[in-house]
């Protein structure tokens, strides 16, 4: 009976999860029968940015989806902490969907990360994730509406302190860009928009944690996490505690 129910093709995952376990005891395995991951079309956008079969490419399926929900509110769109822009074109793919005319705004050194404070630990050091405005501008050359402002944040949020924002993604990984960031964006969402911090949760980023927890205290939205890292709030949604945190 026993080798009438053995199913071979499960065999290598369960193989897998065997050896992992023994290798990374904490590590959580989750099950592979996921539709997105037979996606052509998206696999085609991560290979693009080199993402596909990385650790970020259900992170950045993650940000598409939440996209969604802001396809019909009015406001132009921004991320702070670019990279190499896999993040910007998803935003301006979704931009292309609405009658509504969105700009993107890209706010970067393109120099790396600043110096971490002893809030950051000692995972990251200044200089790390540097990526050239040349290279971004290439990435997203597809996209005419985004607009490009280089300097340290929050050295260039003036520069569209007059705007409404529908959605911000932050992806700073410290504690004072992350804190400047939240600052100046949360007061030009409009209702309903959408504020991402893909940093949040991990203990790589504890600054950044520590800064949206501070900063949302006081306010009726709180930060939802995300199972595959990161967190998002909207604007104008009182939000319940946490039940497991």
């Amino acid at each position: 009976m026993a080798l009438k129910n053995f199913n071979v093709s499960k065999l290598p995952f369960e193989l897998l999860v065997k050896i992992g376990k023994m290798i990374f005891p904490k590590y959580r395995f989750k099950w592979h029968e996921i539709d997105w991951w037979e996606s052509e079309k998206f696999d085609t956008f991560l290979k693009k940015f080199d993402k596909y079969k990385t650790f970020n490419d259900d992170r950045l399926w993650g940000l598409s989806e939440l996209l969604r929900l802001v396809r019909y509110i009015d406001g132009d769109t921004a991320e702070c902490g670019v990279y190499r822009g896999a993040s910007s074109a998803l935003i301006c793919y979704e931009n292309q969907q609405t009658n509504l005319r969105k700009v993107h705004c890209v706010f970067d050194s393109f120099e790396g990360l600043s110096e971490p404070e002893d809030i950051d630990a000692d995972h990251w050091s200044a200089g790390d994730l540097a990526c050239s405005l040349s290279e971004v501008k290439k990435n997203l050359s597809e996209f005419p509406d985004v607009e490009y402002y280089q300097g340290w944040i929050p050295d260039r949020f003036e520069d569209v302190k007059d705007r409404k924002f529908s959605f911000v993604h932050i992806d700073v990984d410290l504690y004072e860009p992350t804190k400047n960031s939240f600052e100046f964006f949360y007061e030009r969402m409009s209702p309903g928009g959408i504020i991402v911090c893909d940093d949040y949760g991990f203990s790589t980023c504890p600054g950044a944690t520590k800064a949206i927890d501070e900063f949302l205290e006081s306010r009726t939205e709180k930060m939802l996490t995300l199972s595959s890292g990161g967190g998002f709030i909207i604007k104008g949604i009182k939000t319940g505690a946490p039940l497991y945190r």
